[in-house]
């Protein structure tokens, strides 16, 4: 008799695979998830910036406000919530369906205080909707990940799943960045709020009809930290306990600021200093979220070889709140642990190298728009074109690129050209923000400008594709050299906590440094603060050329000959 493996179809690959996952209810809500956390984060990192700047927002008050953005890059830190609490009534509905839904009701909710808000007198205000909803977006992409882990099978794969939901992402971004700055130009931002509230609201359907699982809880979250050898409870509760505090103070102090900056002011009241607060705060907030968990890590490490803080049987214990704190050491503790012991002080260059790469473009990223549309007056539907349309293939081209570049000159190299392209690319915008002398005599040179007139492109507008050219096509080449090198120092042990903590320190230096940018560019103009950003990747290059040397130093130790 012929076994069931042998008479069990073959399952289709490639674009029948897809063909049929599109058919089915779970891929077709991940699509409609997709679309869900894609539109939040396009509204509020990018569109939201250029609605401030029409109604002459200043831009320092712009760049305090895009420390929201935070939101996603910490969302890690309560992502145990989001796995461990049953929300009341909502509960019924399913494990992650009931937070996704939550989250789905909250920018609804918040969007439409947006609309109803006028960020020229009441900012505050404003500030407090955008924060509620930024919160909302990253806890909703806490429970969607979880969810397309948890309802994956062999029908829909994760891998498929993933795919789907990276399409209905960039769809969003395009509905979110391109579509709402062309319908602002034809109504009210108000109503493209309303609108877009609208479309979060139709998917909110979608979440009610979505399939969900029911697994058992796990009797213990991590069963390795119950094993014997493990550091003990109470040495892993005082090493949280101090990361948690350290992690608090610093979300506390930015927190507390940006009320205090955003705040109504009285008579003769002046908002305190953006520059003074990065100063004096700044360098603590680092050593707050960066300095102090790699040292408590370093010693919890130094801890498992001494006999009295390990484990010597297993532990059984199991308690709701025992399992919280597992989960909240695993996020921030064990991943900086793991690198540590087996990076030794190289873990130093790594983690200048994460904090620095992106600095020079994630600084002034926030005022792409209040630029083209207050500073060079472009119009709503020409910015709609060139940054989201246009900008999206040229960020592929340089997606596309960075991943030829490793396979052709190597990984480092690779790194090394991402860390010096978005300085030029800096130059680049200093040159279009002074009338762009440069830009149109290489333009000509090459045959650039004959291209795009080509077209119908006036000068003025090839300006600003040349520019976003080379832009995104330098960030695209840099962003995957970075996503590969991350994908390649996480232990796979701890894949994808120590991949979550390790981005979410990529943006923190340069969102801080968005409020310090905002005021510079308020009182010095855009072409110097263009020049000075760039010249802040001047540090990445460094810590670029340091782990080349580490790596180079590594791989020479584990070659054959170095052992002979």
């Amino acid at each position: 008799m012929a076994s069931s493996a042998e008479t069990k179809p073959a399952r289709p690959k490639g674009w029948r695979l897809l063909k049929l996952a599109l058919q089915r209810r779970k891929s077709a809500t991940m699509l409609g998830f997709g679309f869900s956390s894609g539109l939040p984060y396009a509204l509020l990192i990018g569109t939201l910036n250029a609605w401030l700047g029409e109604v002459k927002v200043d831009l320092a008050t712009i760049g305090v406000l895009s420390w929201i953005g935070l939101s996603y890059s910490f969302k890690f830190l309560w992502s145990p919530l989001v796995d461990r609490f049953h929300l009341p009534l909502l509960d019924r509905l399913g494990r992650r369906k009931s937070w996704i839904l939550l989250c789905q009701i909250l920018l609804v909710l918040a969007f439409a205080g947006l609309a109803i808000t006028d960020p020229a007198t009441s900012i505050g205000t404003f500030a407090l909707f955008a924060f509620v909803a930024a919160l909302a977006s990253a806890t909703q992409d806490v429970a969607v990940d979880a969810w397309r882990i948890d309802v994956a099978d062999e029908d829909t794969p994760v891998e498929l799943l993933s795919a789907i939901y990276q399409f209905g992402y960039r769809i969003a971004a395009i509905v979110g960045g391109a579509l709402a700055l062309v319908l602002a130009a034809r109504m009210s931002w108000e109503l493209v709020y309303l609108l877009m509230g609208g479309l979060i609201g139709l998917i909110a359907l979608v979440t009610l009809r979505a399939p969900d699982t029911d697994r058992p809880e796990r009797e213990t979250l991590h069963q390795a930290l119950a094993e014997p050898g493990a550091l003990a409870p109470r040495y892993r509760a005082l090493a949280l306990a101090v990361v948690g505090l350290s992690w608090g103070w610093a979300i506390y102090s930015i927190g507390h600021f940006m009320v205090g900056m955003l705040a109504p002011l009285g008579p003769g009241e002046v908002h305190p200093s953006v520059a003074d607060f990065t100063k004096s705060c700044g360098p603590l907030i680092v050593l707050a979220t960066v300095a102090v968990p790699l040292l408590v890590s370093s010693l919890t490490n130094w801890a498992v070889h001494r006999p009295g803080a390990v484990l010597a049987v297993h532990d059984s214990h199991v308690s709701p709140l025992r399992t919280a704190a597992n989960h909240l050491y695993v996020a921030l503790v064990s991943p900086l642990a793991e690198l540590a012991g087996r990076l030794g002080w190289g873990v130093l260059i790594v983690l200048g190298m994460i904090l620095s790469y992106t600095l020079c473009y994630n600084i002034w990223g926030s005022f792409a728009f209040p630029f083209y549309l207050e500073e060079l007056k472009y119009t709503k539907d020409e910015v709609a074109f060139a940054s989201k349309l246009f900008g999206i293939f040229m960020t592929m081209a340089g997606i596309s690129l960075g991943g030829y570049l490793f396979l052709r000159i190597g990984r480092m190299p690779t790194i090394l050209v991402g860390a010096i392209l978005p300085m030029l690319g800096n130059f680049v915008y200093a040159d279009l923000a002074e009338g762009a002398i440069h830009i149109d005599a290489v333009g000509r040179l090459i045959g650039l400008h004959w291209l795009f007139g080509q077209f119908g492109f006036d000068p003025r507008m090839i300006r600003l594709l040349l520019a976003i050219s080379f832009e995104n096509i330098s960030t695209g080449i840099a962003g995957a050299a970075f996503v590969a090198y991350m994908s390649g120092i996480v232990s796979k042990n701890y894949t994808a906590v120590q991949y979550a903590l390790l981005s979410s320190l990529t943006f923190l230096i340069g969102s801080l440094g968005r409020g310090i940018a905002g005021e510079a560019f308020d009182l010095y103009g855009y072409a110097p603060v263009f020049r000075w950003t760039a010249a802040a990747g001047l540090v990445a290059v460094l810590f670029v050329a340091l782990e080349w040397a580490r790596v180079s130093r590594a791989e020479r130790a584990l070659s054959p000959e170095s052992r002979d």
